[in-house]
C-alpha cells in the first residue's frame, strides 16, 4: 500500500487512529499547514493530532478526488504532488451538533512519506459560524453579499 493509500485510510476517521498511524505517512520533519496553525515535524503533528481527539467524538473524511499533479508546483518549501478533494464530517464531545465541511489539501510525497501537508477550507464554516452571535452575524454578511 503506497503512502497515498495509506492516507486515505487513516483519513476515514482520525478518531481511530494512534501516532504510530501517523508516523507511517508524514515524515519526521513534516510541514503542515492548515488555515489555523502552522506544525513543523512529526511530534507537533501528533500533539495536534492528540488534542484534536480529546474534542472530537468523530472526525471522518470522504476523499470524493485525488489528483497527481504532472507538473511538481513549488510550493512555500515542498513540492506538490498531489491534491485531494475531500468532505469531512466534525462532531465534538462537547456539542453533539455535526459540522459539514468541505476542503482540498495539498500533499507533496518525496518516495514513499509525506513531507508536505497543506489544508485549504473555510475556517468560518468549521468554527466562526457555530458560535452563538458570531455565526449569526457572519451567515447575514454572507448572506447579503450573495445577493
Amino acid at each position: 500500500m503506497d503512502v497515498i493509500a495509506r492516507f486515505c485510510k487513516i483519513y476515514t476517521d482520525i478518531c481511530q487512529i494512534s501516532p504510530v498511524d501517523l508516523e507511517k505517512i508524514y515524515a519526521n520533519d513534516i510541514l503542515f499547514i492548515d488555515p489555523i496553525t502552522t506544525h513543523r515535524g512529526i511530534g507537533e503533528v501528533k500533539n495536534y493530532f492528540a488534542n484534536l481527539l480529546t474534542q472530537a467524538e468523530s472526525c471522518k473524511f470522504d476523499i470524493a478526488d485525488i489528483f497527481i499533479c504532472s507538473q511538481q508546483i513549488s510550493s512555500c518549501h515542498s513540492n506538490v504532488t498531489h491534491v485531494v478533494n475531500w468532505t469531512m464530517t466534525l462532531v465534538l464531545k462537547d456539542n453533539a451538533k455535526k459540522i459539514t465541511l468541505d476542503g482540498t489539501t495539498q500533499l507533496g510525497v518525496d518516495g514513499d512519506i509525506i513531507i508536505y501537508h497543506k489544508d485549504y477550507y473555510d475556517l468560518g464554516e468549521m468554527v466562526y459560524e457555530h458560535v452563538p452571535i458570531l455565526g449569526f452575524i457572519i451567515k447575514k454578511i454572507k448572506g447579503k453579499l450573495a445577493k
